[in-house]
């Protein structure tokens, strides 16, 4: 087919209501949802670091790391399930997706039970050797984990009944279940940490959220589609199938989630903890970004799940689209905090604070706009079954940045934290790339890479870093105040965004972005686009 014809097709498909509309509407839901998540995050964490202390938020940063492996399991779980459920959703198969469900409650609630045992068992002994806690902060460990740990099985268990939204892609009720977790959290910490500053409060809060969360999908899903629930039960058939997908994908899982916590863990064993808040803090407003951006493209799973029967060319075409659509995205979010980072960090948390941590803000977001040039390929390689893949590209995704933050830490200090991730997300593209030449056998492959994966990425980084040494240490000689941060954000977030829409127009496949950069405004905008 030639490029000309995909580009028509590409675009028609984009203007059928049923199609990509609504896979923007979708990504509109799971982004506000977010938002409003995060955002209430953000609000309440200065509170938090204030009235806890960065020692005892340093302590809850080690304990969320421990307990962080063990989502692993939660996310291949429901992961493994939305991806069945997404192609049994007609009522003549009701009953084979209700044997998947009842499998998915099975494991979800057993093996789930067995992790949080083991972490309450053995996780405060084990932190308190390798952390080298001792006085107050290890005599809250036990609580610590118990809250922690009983947090991630309310989790684990309500990603099951989300599963059953996930593929029918009902993102509005799930926006609402995030919602309403997230407020309930806010509220307790508010009331709650005040009484008791300790690390366990904190966590019991956060855990008290996502009890909110399974008693929300619970009700909803039974109020809804309450047909397709069943009770936990053992089916070999569905097992086997949820296994043998679920086991790549949960090694893929554990290798990103141990790599995103790497510099943590050294952190922790080699330095005091508030060395870990400093370091928590920073990776907060990024990951906050990143995820922001994983939920917008998180959409496009379960459609790439429905999809099967496509042409290789159509759904390559739609995945290189997609990519460059979400890069743009990453390069202007995460891009735009890098100029800001010290004056943001300073309104944020304090001096202190972004003395310590401004430099390291920049480089992980740095690594998070590398990060997110993978993203939707694990989705697609997710949606067709090849979660082998994606356990390669973690598994040497993870190697590189453990082997980086193993040098780099002792030798260079905590400031060195961040750029393990910056090697490992380079290491993560280069992994993605050779295994997308063995997936697609397309003319002008690499030309496609390049376009609309490399070329949006790096334009942001270059653009973000001149940014920042164009205002660093001019722009801020007095007390920066929220609004004029807020505007310069939004200012530099727009200048990288047409920056990189400009260069993206160049080169054979700009005609082709370009439209559908106009479809999207024509979704969002209350005027056609031109």
């Amino acid at each position: 087919m030639l490029a000309s014809e995909v580009d028509k097709g590409f675009i028609a498909d984009m203007a059928e209501p049923n199609s990509s509309f609504r896979l923007l509407g979708n990504s509109a839901w799971n982004a506000a949802a977010f938002l409003i998540g995060v955002g209430l995050n953000l609000l309440i964490l200065p509170f938090v670091v204030f009235r806890l202390g960065l020692a005892a938020f340093g302590v809850a940063g080690l304990v969320t790391a421990c307990v962080a492996p063990a989502l692993a399991f939660s996310n291949s779980l429901a992961l493994s399930t939305a991806r069945e459920l997404a192609q049994r959703l007609a009522p003549d198969v009701r009953d084979d997706a209700r044997r998947f469900f009842a499998t998915a409650l099975l494991l979800a609630a057993g093996m789930g039970g067995l992790i949080v045992t083991i972490l309450c068992l053995a996780g405060p002994p084990l932190a308190r050797l390798a952390f080298h806690l001792s006085g107050k902060a290890a005599d809250d460990l036990g609580l610590a984990f118990a809250f922690g740990a009983g947090g991630w099985l309310c989790q684990c268990v309500a990603a099951v009944f989300l599963a059953l939204f996930t593929a029918r892609q009902d993102y509005p009720r799930i926006a609402s279940i995030n919602i309403i977790s997230a407020t309930i959290a806010t509220a307790a910490m508010v009331v709650l940490i005040p009484r008791w500053p300790q690390a366990s409060t904190y966590l019991g809060c956060q855990a008290l959220g996502f009890a909110t969360s399974l008693l929300a999908a619970f009700a909803l899903s039974r109020g809804v589609i309450g047909g397709w629930l069943a009770r936990p039960a053992f089916h070999r058939g569905p097992l086997g199938v949820l296994v043998n997908l679920g086991v790549w994908q949960l090694a893929a899982q554990g290798g990103g989630l141990i790599a995103g916590q790497a510099d943590r863990y050294l952190l922790g064993a080699l330095l005091a903890p508030q060395f870990v808040g400093f370091y928590t803090v920073a990776q907060r407003l990024e990951e906050a970004m990143y995820i922001g951006i994983l939920k917008v493209g998180e959409i496009l799973f379960p459609f790439f799940s429905a999809l099967q029967k496509e042409s290789s060319d159509r759904k390559a075409d739609l995945l290189f689209r997609s990519s460059w659509v979400l890069n743009v995205l990453a390069a202007s979010a995460l891009g735009a905090l890098i100029p800001v980072a010290g004056p943001l960090l300073h309104l944020w948390t304090g001096a202190e604070v972004a003395a310590e941590a401004q430099r390291v803000l920049v480089v992980l977001a740095i690594a998070g706009m590398l990060g997110c040039s993978a993203n939707v390929f694990a989705f697609y390689l997710l949606a067709n079954g090849r979660s082998r893949s994606n356990a390669l590209i973690s598994f040497v995704t993870a190697v590189f940045t453990l082997a980086t933050s193993a040098v780099a830490l002792p030798y260079f200090g905590w400031q060195a934290a961040g750029w393990s991730a910056c090697i490992g997300m380079m290491a993560q593209i280069v992994t993605t790339i050779i295994l997308l030449r063995q997936n697609f056998s397309l003319a002008g492959m690499w030309s496609r890479v390049a376009h609309f994966v490399l070329l949006p990425l790096g334009t942001g980084v270059v653009t973000a870093l001149v940014l920042r040494h164009s205002i660093n240490g001019r722009l801020f000689d007095q007390a920066p105040h929220w609004w004029y941060v807020g505007g310069l954000y939004c200012l530099a977030a727009g200048i990288i965004f047409v920056v990189v829409v400009a260069v993206s127009r160049v080169g054979p496949h700009g005609a082709a972005c370009w439209r559908d950069l106009r479809v999207i405004a024509s979704r969002f905008l209350p005027v056609t686009a031109a």
